[in-house]
C-alpha cells in the first residue's frame, strides 16, 4: 500500500487523461492521494473537491500558495473556512514562504502564512507547509504560531530545519528530488528521519523521480520515490510503502 501525500491532480496537464492517471496510481498500489487545493489562486481553492468527491480514496486540502499571497483578500479567509468544512478536505495548505521566486512580497507572504496557520489551529486541521530559501522565517513563524501538526512537503531544506520541525511534531515528506543524483545531502536527511514522521509524495505534475525525469509526473511514480527511500534506509520496498501509508493515514484520516 502506498500513499502520495502531495499531488496537484487539478493541474491542466491532467485534463485529457485524469481518470487514466488515477487508475494507473491504483494499479501501482497507491491507496491514498492528497490532491492539493491551491489551484490558480485564492478563488480556486476548492479545485480538489470535485476530484476527491469522485474517489473515496482521494482527499484534498484548501489553502493559498505563497506565490499567490498578494492576491489574498479578507473574503478569501472566510472562503477557506467554508471550504474546509467539506468532508473531503483534510488539511490547510499548501501554505508557506517562497523566497526563491518571490512572486509575492515577503511581508505579504509571512502575513498570509500566519493567517493560514491560525485557521488550521482553529479548525484542528493539519498544516501543509511549502518553504523554499526561507528556512529561518519558516522556523520562526512555525514556533511563534505553534500549529499542532502538519507536514513539510517536498522537503529540500537543510538539517537544521528538519530537526526543528521534527521537534515541533511535524512530519517530513520527500518528493522525487531525493532520487536525483546530486541530492546527496537530502538523501542523508531522508535516511535518518524518524520512521513515524516519514512521508513520500510526487508533487505531480512536477519533479518526476528517477527513472522518469523529464516526463510529466503522476501519482503512480510515488512508488519509485518510495523504492529509493527504502534502499537508502536499508528496508524493504513493501515496508517503506506500508510505513509511509500508515503515517499518512494518521495525519490525514479519511473521516473527520
Amino acid at each position: 500500500m502506498l500513499a502520495d501525500s502531495h499531488a496537484h491532480l487539478d493541474d491542466p496537464r491532467f485534463a485529457d487523461d485524469r481518470d487514466e492517471v488515477i487508475q494507473r496510481a491504483w494499479d501501482a498500489g497507491v491507496r491514498r492521494i492528497l490532491t492539493i487545493g491551491n489551484g490558480r489562486g485564492p478563488d480556486d481553492m476548492g479545485c480538489g473537491i470535485p476530484i476527491s468527491s469522485r474517489y473515496d480514496w482521494i482527499s484534498t486540502s484548501v489553502g493559498v500558495h505563497p506565490h499567490d499571497a498578494a492576491k489574498m483578500e479578507e473574503r478569501h479567509y472566510a472562503l477557506m473556512e467554508e471550504l474546509a468544512a467539506h468532508p473531503r478536505v483534510v488539511a490547510i495548505g499548501e501554505a508557506g514562504l517562497d523566497y526563491y521566486y518571490d512572486r509575492s512580497p515577503r511581508d505579504v507572504q509571512r502575513q498570509v502564512f500566519r493567517r493560514q496557520i491560525r485557521l488550521a489551529v482553529e479548525l484542528d486541521l493539519p498544516l501543509i507547509v511549502h518553504t523554499r530559501d526561507a528556512d529561518d522565517d519558516t522556523e520562526r513563524i512555525l514556533r511563534e504560531e505553534a500549529p499542532r501538526r502538519g507536514v513539510l512537503h517536498c522537503f529540500t531544506s537543510g538539517m537544521r530545519l528538519a530537526e526543528a520541525v521534527l521537534e515541533m511534531g511535524f512530519s517530513i515528506s520527500f518528493s522525487g528530488i531525493v532520487t536525483f543524483p546530486k541530492s546527496h545531502d537530502l538523501a542523508g536527511i531522508a535516511r535518518i528521519v524518524p520512521a513515524d514522521r516519514l512521508l513520500v509524495e510526487t508533487d505531480c505534475p512536477y519533479l518526476a523521480p528517477v527513472p522518469h525525469r523529464g516526463r510529466r509526473n503522476e501519482p503512480s511514480f510515488v512508488a519509485d520515490t518510495a523504492r529509493f527511500v527504502a534502499s537508502i534506509r536499508g528496508v524493504s520496498e513493501a515496508g517503506i510503502a506500508d510505513l509511509t501509508a500508515t503515517n499518512f493515514e494518521r495525519i490525514f484520516p479519511e473521516t473527520r
